[in-house]
């Protein structure tokens, strides 16, 4: 795998902060010197970092770019000098800069491996990059069996790490730790021991990392009479801690989901948030039982209401995407059905994601549409502070991200519009990279962005 330098670009090291307890990871234990998990310390997509790049291209601004084996939805996490990525291995072919349509399984199969091969190769990799210089230290096969599920393939999820080991789990079924040199501490399968998973497109929830426990959401039903769960793993062991079936009564496609849990810090206690299959539920972190649920992700019952956009919470509002209408927004707090007690506003007009997970900072909500249309709300009530506006044309399926006051937005094609956070919107550059088919939302560490396109992952950062 080859790496490319730019020679004019002067490297240099960010001081790095180790921060947190072994085996626990929380927003609450978090600064914007890493990128811990697929939506960054705080799981709200927002850092503390400062300094970041506001303009570059294929030479301008880029520290390094190094050659991935092939394209992925999973999003580099950053800590001190380590990156950690998904990638399946080189494909025989070239990476397209779109993937090719999957074979669509008969409806009611069950098992969730089905769908045509990826541009990638059959197996699943960690890789390990090095933070300052982008070489690639090591990496590791996770497993075996690599397909291609439309947009995604089976290294979309995401890993998450606490500075000493990093946990990942693949759309295969594997869940896997290693040390941060590459030492496997353990390894299991969540389809051997649970069940194939039943998604129409494959697996691609990122587990969640807290008090020792790695948390994982499996939310499916299309493909299978099994029901969803929710398993809790000795982070250090990968011995089963709980497990807590989640029960739902969307019908088709609509109890799968493809979202990842959030924590809720409310009153002195905490919970996992999850959403999809028709219903938002909070649960003990201890237990994995049921503490409270809502309705109204989809609030004429139909049938193809799966679950993208992964729930998010700031300052005790705890806000869900559906599939595009309604976004809703729910205040914490409560015990059983809160569907009517605890909304606080819901969202039905236009500019309402499918796919990219919003971001919010506790004033501003922003989201962009699969269509690249940003529109900024007050995140207290849900009214409009701007938008829907036009970013760069072209489908975007990363998630954005906020630091520095500005918002980053990523489409399919490598091109990052960066906008003014605030109330006036104001477009402050329009950067293009390789134009490779990209689908990873952007990661910070320090004074550089991580972008990774269909073909390098780059860090950018002022020369």
């Amino acid at each position: 795998m080859k790496k490319y330098r730019i020679p004019s670009v002067t490297l240099f090291l960010i001081g790095l902060v180790t921060i947190g307890t072994a085996w626990v990871q929380s927003p609450s234990q978090a600064t914007g010197e890493n990128w811990p998990q697929w939506r960054g310390p705080y799981q709200t997509g927002v850092s503390d970092a400062e300094n970041l790049p506001t303009t570059w291209s294929g030479t301008e601004n880029i520290v390094w770019k190094t050659a991935l084996p092939a394209w992925s939805g999973g999003t580099p996490i950053v800590w001190g000098d380590k990156i950690f990525l998904t990638s399946p291995t080189q494909g025989t072919g070239e990476v397209t800069t779109q993937p090719p349509e999957p074979r669509r399984g008969r409806r009611g199969r069950r098992g969730g491996r089905g769908g045509g091969r990826s541009p990638g190769g059959d197996e699943l990799l960690l890789l390990c990059i090095s933070r300052t210089g982008g070489d690639i230290v090591w990496q590791r096969e996770l497993d075996t069996g690599n397909q291609l599920h439309r947009k995604g393939n089976d290294s979309s999820p995401s890993p998450v790490t606490d500075g000493k080991h990093v946990w990942v789990v693949t759309g295969t079924g594997a869940v896997a730790a290693f040390d941060m040199e590459g030492k496997e501490a353990w390894k299991r399968n969540l389809q051997d021991d649970y069940g194939k998973f039943g998604l129409m497109w494959g697996y691609a929830s990122s587990p969640l990392l807290y008090k020792g426990a790695l948390i994982i959401e499996v939310l499916h039903g299309y493909r299978t009479d099994d029901p969803s769960y929710i398993v809790a793993f000795d982070a250090s062991s990968g011995r089963e801690m709980w497990r807590q079936e989640r029960s739902t009564d969307a019908f088709a496609e609509s109890p799968d989901a493809y979202t990842t849990p959030a924590l809720l810090e409310h009153n002195g206690t905490t919970q996992i948030v999850i959403s999809g299959g028709d219903y938002i539920t909070g649960h003990n972190p201890e237990t994995g039982k049921e503490i409270w649920r809502s309705g109204g992700l989809n609030p004429h019952q139909e049938g193809n209401y799966r679950v993208v956009g992964s729930p998010l919470v700031v300052e005790g509002i705890i806000y869900a995407p559906t599939r595009k209408r309604p976004l809703l927004a729910l205040r914490a707090g409560g015990t059983g059905d809160i569907t009517d007690s605890h909304l606080l506003w819901k969202w039905e007009g236009a500019g309402a994601p499918d796919v990219p997970t919003p971001v919010c900072d506790g004033t501003h909500f922003y989201m962009v549409d699969d269509r690249g249309l940003a529109t900024c709300l007050n995140a207290k009530t849900g009214e409009v502070v701007w938008g829907p506006e036009r970013t760069a044309q072209g489908t975007v399926s990363a998630s954005p991200i906020l630091a520095d006051g500005k918002l980053y937005i990523t489409n399919e094609y490598g091109i990052t519009t960066v906008i003014a956070a605030g109330p006036a919107f104001k477009i402050l550059a329009t950067n293009e990279l390789d134009g490779s088919y990209t689908l990873s939302s952007p990661a910070v560490s320090g004074s550089n962005l991580f972008i990774r396109t269909g073909t390098h992952l780059y860090c950018i950062g002022a020369e």
